[in-house]
C-alpha cells in the first residue's frame, strides 16, 4: 500500500486526479467483485490538494463522479447478466455475493448507500442490486447521496493528513468503518423516529 502511494504521488497532478476519477469506477464497474485501490488514490489525491497542486473541490468532484458513474455501470450490469453470471463464479467468490444479495435483500437501499464504506461491498453492491431488480431511481439517489459522500470524506482526510498521509492512511479502513457505524446508527434512528410517529398519527 505505502508503495502504491508513493507511486501515485509521483505522478503529475492531472494524472493523480485521473486516478481519482478512473479507479473508484472500475472498481464497482467490474461485476465480478475486483476490489480496485480506488479508496486509496483519492486519498494521495486529497494529499496532493493539501499541497496546493490541485483544488480540493475538484478532487471531490472527480472522485465523486467516478464513484457514481462506476456504480452506475455496475448496478446496469448486474441487471442484464448479473443472474447468470453468478453461477459461473468460483465458489469462494460465489459464496460472497451470496452473502452481499442476503444484505442487499436486508437493507435494500440502504444497502447502496452503507456498502460503499467498505472496499468488498463497494465491489459487489452494485452488480448485485441490478440483479435483484432494485429499481433505477431507488438506486440512483443513493448511490450519488453515498458517492458524494464517501468522495468527500476520503478527499478530506487525504487533505487534512498533508505530510503525514503515512500515518493517517493505514487508519483510513478505520476511519471508515466508524464512518459505516455512525451512519448505520443515524439509519436506525431515522428508522425508528419514522415509525413511532406514524403510530402517534395512527393513534390521534
Amino acid at each position: 500500500m505505502t508503495q502504491l502511494v508513493e507511486v501515485l504521488l509521483a505522478l503529475p497532478p492531472l494524472l493523480v486526479l485521473a486516478a481519482a476519477l478512473v479507479l473508484p469506477a472500475v472498481e464497482a464497474s467490474a461485476l465480478v467483485g475486483l476490489v480496485v485501490p480506488g479508496e486509496t488514490a483519492v486519498f494521495v489525491a486529497g494529499v496532493v490538494a493539501h499541497g496546493g497542486r490541485l483544488p480540493l473541490a475538484g478532487v471531490v468532484a472527480a472522485a465523486a463522479v467516478g464513484a457514481v458513474v462506476g456504480d452506475q455501470v455496475g448496478y446496469r450490469l448486474g441487471r442484464r447478466w448479473g443472474p447468470g453470471l453468478v453461477g459461473r463464479l468460483p465458489a469462494r467468490l460465489r459464496a460472497r455475493v451470496e452473502q452481499v444479495t442476503a444484505f442487499v435483500g436486508r437493507r435494500g437501499r440502504w444497502a447502496v448507500l452503507l456498502g460503499r464504506w467498505t472496499a468488498l461491498l463497494r465491489a459487489l453492491v452494485p452488480g448485485v442490486a441490478g440483479a435483484s431488480g432494485m429499481g433505477q431511481r431507488d438506486f440512483t439517489v443513493f448511490n450519488v447521496l453515498g458517492g458524494v459522500t464517501w468522495a468527500a470524506v476520503v478527499a478530506g482526510l487525504g487533505y487534512g493528513a498533508g505530510a503525514a498521509y503515512a500515518s493517517v492512511l493505514h487508519r483510513l479502513d478505520h476511519a471508515s468503518e466508524i464512518v459505516l457505524a455512525v451512519v448505520v446508527v443515524l439509519v436506525v434512528g431515522w428508522l425508528v423516529l419514522r415509525r413511532a410517529l406514524r403510530r402517534r398519527g395512527a393513534g390521534l
